[in-house]
């Protein structure tokens, strides 16, 4: 879809609302993990570049359209400041009296943030009022909060209609490297979907047999699909229920050209441990008593094989439980190959959601994938093939 970019848009002396995803890890009133924070620089210097004064909002946490004084944005603003390397102002409100006072008292470079939009009812309600408010505050709006854009809320979908609008360059990259993945890839495309249950991702598994010529399937979901082959998976984690849909999954792929790759041997242990003692079997020989707790490394050979024939990758959730050793390996492994493959020029390889985000740090490669998304659920439902409204409320 074609959207407007910063370059698309008149800033200069302008007061420029800009949708940020600022919702980070804070313990003991300090941020943790300033990335998401990190990622909003080139758009908010970008803007002030070209004369504009920055107005930031954003939610934090879950208030549920109530003040709640521990989650207040006022916590981020020291990890701002160090990322902008510049003062950033704060009004005690999103809308109202303190808002526009606030915005009144700017300078051109100037960045203000304003409070939590959810500590008001409207914003998740995507209210037409709560819209018109924020907008009444500046001249030109931005988006820059693609894991936000899931959601239709005021500050993401309903201000977009009322000011002359545009996708920020953290939003502008986050699309660009999705629709290369998916809507316009370099074949043959790769999936790789992982985590515990078949049945949070039938979406995503259904729109992917459409559009890929290889599934790897790993993590639970494997065992899941192994068990509707009539495969014993001993004590795994499994949903059982889910084995005719399984089985529904794997004809609807073979129907489509689409080839499915499921582990051909197996880490087993009788204890989800750290350092746990292990063996490594054929994916058919789980005894009665085992877990199977990652895929082994006649799996990981096979799936660096396919990696090897495709030119897109696009990674969603891991390979086993990768959280502890040595049920790792094969998600390390297999990150590693991708990493090695996108480095060489030979793959575009696109990742996104929490615990894929988490296994590649681990694995130390996120930095030679081609796009790691920090979405969640945004990445998610775009790869489900389905429309996000601050995403189409640009278009």
């Amino acid at each position: 879809m074609a959207w407007k970019r910063i370059d698309d848009m008149e800033m200069d002396g302008k007061v420029v609302l800009v949708r940020v995803d600022i919702n980070v890890p804070v313990e003991a009133g300090r941020v943790t993990d300033a990335t998401r924070i990190e990622r909003i620089v080139p758009t908010v210097k970008d803007i002030q570049a070209r004369g504009g004064k920055v107005v930031l909002l954003a939610h934090f946490g879950r208030p549920k359209g109530e003040v709640v004084p521990e989650m207040s944005l006022r916590v981020t603003l020291p990890a701002l400041e160090a990322a902008l390397g510049q003062k950033v102002l704060f009004a005690e409100d999103c809308i109202g009296a303190p808002a526009k006072k606030a915005v009144a008292a700017m300078q051109k470079g100037d960045v203000l943030l304003l409070e939590n939009t959810r500590f008001h009812p409207g914003e998740e309600k995507n209210d037409p009022q709560m819209a018109a408010a924020l907008a009444a505050l500046g001249s030109v709006y931005v988006n820059d909060a693609f894991s936000a854009s899931h959601r239709a809320h005021a500050s993401t979908e309903g201000i977009a209609h009322l000011l002359p609008s545009c996708a920020g360059r953290l939003m502008e990259a986050e699309l660009k490297a999705l629709e290369a993945a998916l809507l316009d890839p370099e074949r043959p495309v790769v999936a790789v979907v992982g985590g515990a249950k078949v049945s949070t991702k039938l979406d995503l598994l259904g729109n992917l047999i459409e559009k890929v010529e290889h599934l790897v399937i790993g993590g639970g979901m494997a065992n899941t699909f192994l068990a509707a082959q009539g495969i014993n998976v001993g004590a795994s984690l499994a949903e059982h229920d889910m084995a005719e849909t399984a089985r529904a999954i794997l004809a609807k792929a073979g129907e489509r050209g689409c080839e499915v790759h499921l582990p051909v041997d197996i880490v087993v242990a009788r204890e989800f441990r750290e350092g746990a003692a292990s063996e490594i079997l054929p994916a058919d020989k789980c005894p009665d008593d085992a877990m199977i707790l990652d895929a082994g490394p006649a799996s990981v050979e096979q799936i660096a094989g396919v990696f090897g024939q495709c030119r897109t990758l696009i990674w969603n959730g891991p390979l086993g439980a990768f959280e502890i050793a040595p049920f790792d390996a094969a998600t390390t492994a297999a990150a590693k190959k991708a990493a090695e493959l996108t480095r060489a020029g030979l793959l575009v390889s696109v990742a996104g959601g929490g615990d894929t985000v988490a296994a590649l740090n681990k694995a130390g490669v996120t930095d030679d994938f081609t796009y790691v998304s920090t979405a969640g659920g945004a990445f998610l439902e775009w790869m489900e093939g389905k429309t996000l409204p601050g995403v189409a409320a640009l278009g």
